[in-house]
């Protein structure tokens, strides 16, 4: 079984060391590590970790923790590919995809940026609308976006009047950034978090622009 840990962790030499040693005391093997944001003397890293059938997850969470100053923002299980040139294979994809190639965005856009689900949506006489979805996109759509049109990426209050019940019971988070000036905008959801960071949003609005012009 393999999980994603979101951790912060002292920006200084050693720390990820003793982290690793931590992680490997309870039986944990890490496969991958995404330095995710950087502040003032702490980053936060995505390392996906594979553990022993039948651990239980909330080891890795104790373990990590018994270092010091190391916090666990979040733990999810994780089934993702692992490859460190993620957005450059997803525009590829895009790129030479036949038809439906916003629909093959909004596949691979969980993979790439870990999130539970994307979307597409545009603004019609109706209002918002759901372009495409992924296939882990919740059925419940949002029946109004006024944050439409959107400018930049940004990350979007989840609490929100126009946000689905179901999504905020999920505690889900909310990032968007504008595809090019099409008008769409390119929607992730991150249910039970963690927040989105503002490199992760960095990331976001690189790819939409990208894609963007991969579409012409």
């Amino acid at each position: 079984m393999s999980y994603l840990l979101r951790v912060q962790l002292p920006d200084r030499p050693g720390s990820l060391g003793s982290l690793a040693l931590a992680l490997g005391s309870v039986g944990a093997d890490i496969l991958s590590l995404d330095v995710v944001d950087r502040g003032d003397g702490f980053a936060i890293d995505d390392i996906v970790v594979e553990v022993p059938t039948g651990a239980l997850p909330d080891t890795l969470i104790t373990a990590a923790e018994s270092v010091h100053d190391v916090q666990v923002d979040s733990l999810r299980p994780y089934s993702g590919m692992l490859d460190t040139h993620r957005e450059l294979e997803l525009i590829d994809q895009v790129a030479n995809a036949r038809d439906d190639r916003l629909q093959v965005l909004v596949d691979g856009v969980p993979r790439v940026l870990r999130v539970g689900w994307s979307t597409v949506i545009d603004m019609g006489p109706q209002g918002a609308y759901r372009v495409v979805g992924s296939q882990s996109a919740p059925s419940t759509q949002a029946s109004s976006a006024p944050w439409m049109p959107l400018e930049k990426p940004a990350i979007l209050d989840g609490e929100g009047d126009w946000v689905p019940e179901l999504w905020k019971d999920m505690d889900t988070k909310l990032a968007a950034a504008p595809l090019g000036n099409t008008g769409k905008v390119l929607l992730l959801g991150r249910p039970g978090g963690p927040d989105f960071r503002p490199s992760e949003v960095a990331r976001l609005g690189y790819l939409a622009g990208i894609v963007a012009t991969v579409l012409g």
